[in-house]
C-alpha cells in the first residue's frame, strides 16, 4: 500500500527543491511526493514498500545505510570498503563483474552513481533488464546530501532515522560554528582538491563547507566549478597572487589527490605563500571532507584542529558523541 509521506521534512525538503527549481539551479535528484523519487539519471522510483536487498556499489551509500540500521538489509557492497567495520564482512560487488552475478544474489535495489550510469550503461540496462530497481544517486553539495539523506530513508523504510541523522548533523555544525564566532581575525585557508592541477573545491562543495563551519576563511572563494563538479580551477598564479593571504594551506588526500606536506612545500614558487614559511601546511583525508556522510563532521573537527586548537580541544568531543548515533 502506497503511504503518502506528510512530515515536516518533507515539506521543508519540498520548499528547498522549489527555491532551488526557482532560482534557475534545479536539484539533480528529488522526492516527488509520496513514495516517489526521482534520481540523478531522471529515473521515476516508487517505492511502495522498503527495499529488503541491496547491494550498494558506492561507499557513501554503503556508510549511511549502516548509519540509517539497514545491517541486514544490505546483501553486498563496492571494493575496497572498510568504514564501518560491518562492511568488509559484506559480499563483494563491482560494477565491472558480469551482471549475472548481481542477478544471482537476487538484489531488489542496487545503489549507483552517475559515474557508473555514464560510463557502464550496457550493465546498468541488464540489470534492470533482470528486474532489478537501479538508483543514481551522488549529492554535491550539503543542502543535496540532506535531500539524498531522506531518499535513502524512504528507500529503505528508515525515514525516522534520517530525519533524526539530519538533525544531529545540523545541530552539531551550529555547535562547531559557535565555537569560533568570537574569534576575529579568522584564519584564511586555500583548500586544494587535486595538486597536480592546481585546483580547489567549488564554493558551494562539502569541503569549503565543512572549512567554513570550522570557522575558517576560504581564500578561493572566486573559483569557478569545472563542470559543475565541486571541483574548480585555480592555477598557480592565481594561488601566489594570495600567497601573504594565506594563513593555513589544506590539500585533501585520496584516490585522485596524493600529496604530501614535503611535495606541496617543494612546489616551484610555493615558498612565497605565508602558510608554507610558517609550517601551516596540512593534509586531510578526502573521505572526511568530500563524501555525503555523517563522517562530514569529523572532517569539520580535524580542520578546525588545526585552526584553532584551544577552541576545538574542548567541547568537541561532547558535540561530536551527540551527533552519531
Amino acid at each position: 500500500m502506497v503511504v503518502k509521506i506528510k512530515t515536516a521534512v518533507s515539506i521543508i525538503l519540498s520548499l528547498f527543491i522549489a527555491v532551488l527549481c526557482a532560482a534557475g539551479q534545479p536539484a539533480d535528484f528529488w522526492m516527488e511526493g509520496g513514495r516517489t523519487v526521482v534520481d540523478q539519471s531522471g529515473r521515476r522510483i516508487a517505492a511502495a514498500q522498503p527495499f529488503g536487498r541491496i547491494i550498494s556499489l558506492y561507499g557513501a551509500h554503503s556508510e549511511n545505510l549502516f548509519a540509517l540500521g539497514c545491517h541486514e538489509q544490505i546483501i553486498g557492497v563496492s571494493p575496497h570498503e572498510d568504514y564501518p567495520a560491518e562492511a568488509a564482512q559484506k559480499p563483494v560487488f563491482s560494477y565491472h563483474d558480469d551482471p549475472e552475478k548481481f542477478l544471482a544474489a537476487h538484489p531488489d535495489l542496487v545503489l549507483t552513481r552517475p559515474m557508473i550510469d555514464r560510463g557502464y550503461p550496457q550493465f546498468v540496462q541488464r540489470l534492470e533488464k533482470g528486474g532489478i530497481t537501479v538508483v543514481s544517486l551522488q549529492p554535491g553539495t550539503v543542502e543535496e546530501m540532506i535531500v539524498y539523506w531522506q531518499i535513502l530513508g524512504m528507500l529503505t523504510g528508515r525515514e525516522d532515522s534520517a530525519k533524526q541523522m539530519a538533525d544531529r548533523f545540523n545541530r552539531a555544525v551550529a555547535e562547531f560554528r559557535s565555537l569560533t564566532a568570537g574569534i576575529h581575525p579568522k584564519k584564511r585557508v586555500y583548500f586544494e582538491a587535486i595538486h597536480t592541477k592546481m585546483k580547489t573545491f567549488s564554493p558551494d562543495s562539502m569541503a569549503v563547507f565543512a572549512l567554513e563551519a570550522a570557522g575558517g576563511i576560504n581564500v578561493a572563494a572566486d573559483a569557478q566549478s569545472v563542470r559543475d563538479t565541486n571541483i574548480a580551477a585555480y592555477g598557480k598564479e592565481r594561488i601566489l597572487a594570495r600567497a601573504a593571504d594565506i594563513d593555513v594551506f589544506l590539500a585533501q588526500s585520496g584516490a585522485m589527490n596524493q600529496p604530501t606536506v614535503e611535495l606541496i612545500k617543494a612546489e616551484s614558487g610555493f615558498r612565497a605563500i605565508r602558510a608554507v614559511k610558517t609550517g601551516q601546511v596540512h593534509i586531510i583525508d578526502e573521505r572526511l571532507v568530500s563524501r555525503p556522510t555523517l563522517r562530514l563532521l569529523d572532517g569539520i573537527f580535524e580542520i578546525g584542529m588545526i585552526l584553532y586548537p584551544n577552541d576545538f580541544a574542548g567541547k568537541t568531543r561532547e558535540i561530536m558523541q551527540k551527533a552519531k548515533f
